[in-house]
């Protein structure tokens, strides 16, 4: 059924781009509106491409359009289960995506991000290939949970934050423990909110995070804890919190905490 529906829709769209072929060559005045008309696609296109392309959107946008090729070759290939499932989708997709957030929205940023494998689940974690970095880190937490310091940081892995990080002020160092410590020093400019650490690199301080409601995290928790979770659920970013009451250091990490 699917794939008859699809067939009508390219049949009526090679009709229609037919007669607006036979129409411009029989009336050179729609020639000037048809070059205006495309002008003003391609202006707003790339206004719209320029604005999402740095942003968790543009991740979103690129897992639509491989869901949408996935569904024009099972057309082609005739997978009738898998187009009409792809095509109910489709259909219904944005409605899907705005009941079913962040969870849905996730997955479908993962599918297009760059490495496809972690939306399969057979990547490697990202303990494995950035031993060094992870050590870095876990030496600037405990000096801070030591001297009973609040920090906030936040590692970006496969969905990009890019949004997160024109939040805060940007700094583009090496990752170094002294460097993370002297951040988050009490009464300084860059101590309050989240350091973005991405690609190697502390990208930006100060920044601000989605926070998480009450029904995803114990009352007795503060903000910083509630801003870790909130990152966690809209992306696979891993936070690491310091308690500035306990000094304990807890991580979160696909929606949940591991102290």
């Amino acid at each position: 059924m699917s794939s008859y529906i699809i067939n009508g829709m390219t049949n009526n769209l090679g009709d229609i781009l037919i007669n607006y072929v036979q129409e411009l060559y029989t009336n050179p005045l729609r020639l000037v509106v048809f070059i205006i008309d495309i002008g003003l696609v391609i202006l707003i296109f790339t206004k719209l491409f320029k604005i999402v392309k740095d942003s968790r959107a543009w991740q979103l946008l690129k897992g639509m359009l491989i869901i949408m090729i996935v569904m024009a070759l099972s057309s082609v290939l005739k997978l009738t289960i898998l187009n009409y499932i792809l095509t109910s989708f489709m259909t219904y997709g944005l409605f899907l995506v705005v009941l079913f957030q962040p969870e849905l929205r996730r997955s479908l940023e993962e599918l297009g991000s760059n490495k496809l494998t972690r939306f399969f689940g057979i990547d490697k974690d990202i303990e494995t290939k950035t031993k060094e970095e992870i050590y870095k880190i876990a030496i600037a937490a405990f000096e801070l949970s030591n001297e009973k310091t609040g920090a906030l940081i936040v590692l970006e892995r496969d969905i990009e934050i890019k949004d997160i990080i024109a939040t805060g002020v940007s700094i583009d160092a090496e990752i170094s423990p002294q460097m993370l410590v002297n951040i988050f020093v009490p009464n300084t400019p860059l101590h309050d909110g989240a350091v973005v650490i991405s690609g190697g690199r502390i990208k930006a301080a100060a920044c601000m995070l989605p926070l998480a409601g009450d029904k995803d995290i114990a009352r007795e928790l503060g903000t910083r804890h509630r801003a870790a979770i909130g990152i966690s659920k809209e992306s696979d970013a891993i936070a690491i919190v310091v308690s500035e009451e306990t000094g304990k250091v807890s991580i979160a990490k696909d929606r949940s905490f591991n102290c």
